[in-house]
């Protein structure tokens, strides 16, 4: 079978032609003159064929090996130019971003965002999913995944960007026909919107001091999408449940306002989610950067 090619050997041979002899060849390149000798001795094994005529004054090539260095010189070339390039997108972002967000996050957080990372790099192009199904980064070929709430177990790689809370809300209208003793004992009988995406998701566990309650919703509309839950709450439809960044600005204008506001929901996080991998490209470390510091701005602003 034949060896697999070694780069280091076409080194050692090449440096011998352009200096002319196994000592300079060593010289330049920093080792042992055997170490030279015997690198290109095996190339010369591998290959079947006299690359180098020795004299005891100067080492030339053969025919063959003058062709032989004209093409590993290239080869040479090539894998050097490839090395750099890559070398250069690990130090700065280039290229594609592939990335997926739950829609309503991406809207609000990961929309902006981008736009303050292409402001920053403007040769760089992205292309996004924003879904509130879960993509799969491996089979979908995407750099990098925004998942919002609580992580599933998997085989990808994540880091905590920030966290969320959520709050029971409704539109004015129907928060003021609600019975003043509403609270989540009396959720079930209550009207509410759900999020077809969130499976299995049908009780919710309040908590007030020392006291919790596991309400279970009836849903008279669900959507398939975040948004389509929140245009259904904003009509009046019924209560639903969002997390902070969803409704922080309905709320700050008047169109919602909260229910059971003195329960609260388990708190979330947020994270960035990576498909597994060595080394993290650039585009990928900078953009992620960025979400942080638009976690950081919300919180404060939250807080």
């Amino acid at each position: 079978m034949t060896e697999l090619l070694n780069l280091n050997r076409l080194v050692y041979f090449t440096t011998v032609v352009e200096t002319g002899s196994f000592t300079a060849a060593a010289d330049r390149l920093d080792v042992a003159k055997a170490v030279v000798s015997h690198q290109v001795g095996r190339l010369e094994q591998e290959l079947g064929a006299t690359l180098l005529r020795r004299t005891t004054r100067r080492v030339a090539p053969t025919e063959e090996g003058r062709l032989f260095y004209d093409r590993a010189a290239i080869i040479l070339r090539e894998a050097e130019a490839a090395y750099g390039d890559i070398s250069q997108s690990a130090l700065k972002p280039t290229g594609m971003l592939r990335l997926t967000a739950p829609l309503d996050y991406g809207e609000k957080v990961v929309a902006p965002t981008i736009a303050a990372y292409l402001r920053k790099y403007p040769k760089m192009r992205i292309e996004t999913i924003f879904d509130d199904a879960v993509s799969n980064l491996v089979d979908e070929q995407i750099d990098l995944g925004i998942r919002v709430g609580w992580l599933v177990d998997s085989s990808n790689l994540a880091r905590r960007l920030g966290s969320l809370q959520q709050f029971v809300v409704a539109s004015p209208e129907l928060a003021a026909r609600l019975p003043k003793d509403a609270g989540p004992r009396q959720a079930k009988s209550l009207p509410w919107v759900g999020n077809a995406q969130l499976r299995g998701v049908g009780q919710w566990l309040f908590s007030k001091d020392t006291e919790t309650v596991l309400a279970e919703l009836n849903p008279v509309v669900s959507c398939d999408k975040t948004p389509g839950v929140l245009s259904c709450v904003l009509a009046g439809i019924g209560l639903g449940i969002f997390p902070d960044y969803s409704v922080a600005d309905d709320l700050a204008r008047g169109r919602l306002v909260r229910v059971f506001a003195d329960w609260t929901l388990p708190s979330g996080g947020i994270h960035a989610v990576f498909p597994p991998a060595r080394f993290r490209p650039a585009k990928v470390r900078a953009f992620v950067d960025l979400l942080i510091a638009a976690e950081r701005r919300r919180a404060r602003s939250a807080g």
